[in-house]
C-alpha cells in the first residue's frame, strides 16, 4: 500500500489519541519508520501490522479498528488529498457508489503501482443497493463499512451496511446491503465538499 494509507492510520491516531500513542503503536506493531512518504510504497504487511498493533494498544476489536479507519480516511485524508475527484464522484452516496471504479481508475493515475480493489453495484433501489466489493487484500470488510458510513456522512445521509456474502466465509467477493435514508434538508450538512 502507499504510503498516504499508513500516513492516514498515524493521523487517526494521533487526532483521536495522542503522538505517544502512536509511538507504542508503532512499536507494537514493529515499525520503525519515522515518517511515511505519501507515493512511496510499502509492503502491505506494514499496514496491516499497524493496524493489528493499533487493535492491541486500544483495546479494540480490529473491525472497530478499520471500520474508524475507512470513516477518517474519507472525512479526512480522501477530502484533503482528492477533493475535487470526491465531487466529481457524484452528488449522492448511491450515485458516488455506483461511480468508484470510474474514482479508483482516476487515482491510479496518480498512483500507477496502486492495485485498488474493485467496486460493482447491483440491484439499486430508492434507498438501497448491493455493493460488491473485490480485492486481492483479505479482512478489509470493516474498512468498506467505514467508508460506506464516511460517505453517508458526507452526503448528509444516514447509511447501513449489512453483510451478505464475505469471502472469508468462501464467497468468491464480499457483498454489503446498503441501506440509506436522507437528512431532512434542515439537518443536511452544507458545504461538506
Amino acid at each position: 500500500m502507499y504510503g498516504m494509507v499508513n500516513k492516514a492510520v498515524e493521523d487517526m491516531v494521533c487526532s483521536t489519541y495522542d503522538e505517544d500513542t502512536w509511538v507504542r503503536i508503532k512499536e507494537a506493531a514493529g515499525v520503525d519508520v519515522d515518517v511515511f512518504i505519501s507515493n512511496e510504497a510499502y509492503p502491505d504487511a506494514v499496514t496491516y501490522q499497524l493496524v493489528a498493533a493499533a487493535a492491541e494498544v486500544l483495546d479494540l476489536p480490529t473491525a472497530k479498528v478499520l471500520e474508524a479507519f475507512g470513516g477518517h480516511w474519507v472525512r479526512h485524508t480522501a477530502q484533503e488529498g482528492y477533493g475535487d475527484l470526491l465531487e466529481a464522484g457524484g452528488s449522492s452516496l448511491p450515485e458516488f457508489l455506483s461511480n468508484l471504479p470510474g474514482f479508483h481508475a482516476r487515482v491510479a493515475l496518480i498512483y500507477p503501482d496502486l492495485t485498488p480493489p474493485t467496486f460493482r453495484v447491483s440491484d439499486v433501489t430508492d434507498t438501497s443497493l448491493h455493493l460488491h466489493y473485490y480485492s486481492h487484500r483479505a479482512g478489509l470488510q470493516p474498512f468498506v463499512t467505514g467508508i460506506v458510513k464516511g460517505l453517508a456522512a458526507m452526503f448528509a445521509t444516514e447509511a447501513h451496511t449489512t453483510a451478505l456474502h464475505l469471502r472469508e466465509l468462501g464467497a468468491d467477493h464480499d457483498e454489503f446491503l446498503v441501506h440509506w435514508t436522507v437528512a431532512p434538508a434542515s439537518q443536511q450538512a452544507v458545504g461538506v465538499l
